[in-house]
């Protein structure tokens, strides 16, 4: 269904896509595409996945040593060091937080009281670095979906008073009507992170997302599995924190509106409308979490290539794709895989990253503008490499003509198809279909825009810049395959090995599509690197208003 879901949206677009004439690239530039090489890229993946790195946690052992091989690959292919400070190690400080919860939360209200069970209910994680975060008699307030957008007249919290409270919410964001927000597209303020940070402006101690499978692109195993190793985020520099935050299940979540008196299915429903006001549930919380605070260094690897036109130069396109993953698990049972080894999530990404280097270097005279490969990380923190790279950036970000972000390569084959997250928001898009087109293959919108992989990896922090992103999903139509085959394989992967220990290197992966889309992101980058102009967001988007001020400020 999801195949024909795109190809639908794909006929949709064919007239204008079928002035699209295929790109032409000379024969150099082809000879170094081709050296990109299955081989290269699996040999990069074993590597960077191996039990020995532990997973790459977040400023752990593994991820220095993930480091160095990053280091040593960028130097061996003649990158220069591409850090602000001329090394290449970008780094900075993270602020880790283990949070131990208890076995039971307490629910309250007139007497009657509901325990939640942690992992099967609910997974909770502290939001400031001191050795307790607790709550104590602090009601629940449902807030819709947690959402203030002034430019759609929507306030979720108006009227409401939730200083000291707990804000339950839902995940997303409002869907039904397709001329408020983005109809099923999910924007930024359908993200947990939105979610979280508002409800602090807001003055509430506590916040509680409700999962579902459909609203968070993934079940609730990925909850329990991202939620409960220790927890990274940015020093704080000011401002309200939340003490606690959490995820429920669907099912928990009806029993604390039924505690209240309420049907969750009927305040969803009400959620959906402009008009909502909050409810207060007149349910108390009792929560207590013991965390154990620590501030560790993590940095970004970053490698450049100069480009060989004197004042194109001063520009870059920019590569990314995160290197770190989950690391291992704590407290795993006698004989149980306790690494979080990340093959696909994101080895994959950084080993075409390399390859594409590989390639650049190839060519016989360098691109017109700088090209510079990040390897980002902290990306499975909540983009925070990404971010911090963006906020203390190598070049400013107005002269960063795009940045192509790889993150999980397509590993079950070649494919006509191939998805860009985000499609229709740059002209990017030209290039895109005629790289397509030259490859054979069709260009088609994500499926399953409802699910926000827009704000869901590096590429984001850009966008928020105003540097405009391409980022992409293998595609599903997958050649001498029959009908369903790719999307039954991401649906396995999806299901079973995300954000999972199975996440391993196997035998059976087909790194031909890897190759072909390694390729296309090659060329992309080469297309963006020579053309006279850099590309820009389409009149009206979201990040375009970022873009007019960064190019300012870069022309200052």
């Amino acid at each position: 269904m999801r195949r024909v879901m795109v190809l639908a949206a794909a006929a949709l677009a064919s007239a204008a896509w079928a002035a699209v004439q295929p790109a032409v690239f000379t024969p150099e530039e082809t000879a170094a595409a081709d050296r990109i090489r299955p081989e290269a890229i699996r040999a990069h993946t074993r590597a960077l996945a191996d039990d020995l790195l532990e997973g790459r946690g977040t400023a752990s052992r593994g991820e220095r040593l993930a480091q160095l091989y990053i280091v040593g690959q960028m130097e061996a292919l003649g990158l220069l060091p591409g850090a602000p400070d001329g090394s290449w190690r970008q780094p900075f400080d993270v602020v880790g937080i283990t949070s131990h919860n208890p076995d039971t939360i307490r629910f309250s209200r007139s007497g009657k009281t509901l325990d939640l069970r942690f992992r099967d209910d609910f997974i909770a994680f502290s939001g400031v670095a001191e050795a307790e975060a607790r709550v104590t008699g602090a009601e629940v307030v449902f807030v819709g979906y947690g959402i203030v957008a002034p430019e759609y007249g929507w306030d979720d919290y108006k009227g409401a008073d939730v200083t000291g409270k707990i804000v339950l919410m839902m995940n997303n964001d409002p869907e039904d009507d397709p001329k408020l927000f983005a109809g099923k597209t999910r924007l930024y303020y359908g993200r947990w992170d939105y979610k979280y940070e508002n409800a602090a402006q807001h003055g509430a101690v506590g916040a509680i997302i409700i999962h579902t499978t459909p609203s968070a692109g993934y079940p609730w195993q990925v909850v329990q599995s991202s939620w409960t190793t220790e927890q990274f985020s940015l020093p704080h520099e000011g401002g309200p924190q939340l003490r606690v935050k959490a995820w429920t299940t669907e099912e928990a979540s009806r029993r604390i509106a039924a505690l209240g008196g309420q049907d969750l299915d009927a305040l969803r429903a009400a959620a959906q409308k402009s008009g909502f006001k909050a409810v207060p549930l007149g349910v108390t919380l009792d929560a207590a979490l013991r965390n154990e605070a620590r501030r560790k260094t993590t940095a970004n690897v970053l490698g450049r290539l100069p480009g060989s036109d004197p004042a194109l130069s001063r520009e870059a396109v920019v590569y990314t794709a995160h290197y770190d993953h989950l690391g291992m698990k704590e407290n795993p049972k006698a004989g149980e895989d306790a690494i979080y080894n990340g093959a696909r999530d994101n080895a994959t990404g950084v080993a075409a990253m390399l390859e594409i280097a590989r390639a650049m270097t190839a060519l016989p005279k360098p691109p017109r503008r700088s090209v510079l490969f990040v390897a980002a990380a902290a990306e499975e923190q909540g983009l925070l490499g990404s971010k911090y790279l963006v906020a203390h950036p190598p070049l400013p970000p107005g002269r960063m003509a795009v940045d192509i972000n790889i993150d999980e390569m397509n590993l079950w084959g070649r494919t006509r198809d191939l998805i860009m997250i985000g499609l229709g928001k740059s002209s990017v898009d030209d290039w895109v279909h005629a790289i397509a087109a030259m490859q054979g293959r069709q260009v088609g919108p994500d499926a399953s825009p409802d699910k926000g992989f827009f704000y869901r990896s590096d590429q984001f922090p850009f966008a928020k810049a105003g540097v405009p992103a391409a980022y992409f999903e293998g595609g599903t139509d997958v050649v001498d395959k029959p009908a369903g085959y790719g999307e039954q394989k991401k649906k396995e992967y999806d299901d079973k090995d995300y954000h999972q220990p199975s996440d391993e290197l196997r035998p059976d992966w087909d790194f031909s599509g890897a190759v072909e889309d390694a390729r296309f992101y090659f060329y992309l980058g080469l297309k963006a690197a020579n053309a006279d102009q850099m590309p820009t967001w389409r009149p009206g988007d979201e990040f375009e208003a970022a873009r007019k001020k960064s190019l300012v400020e870069a022309a200052r």
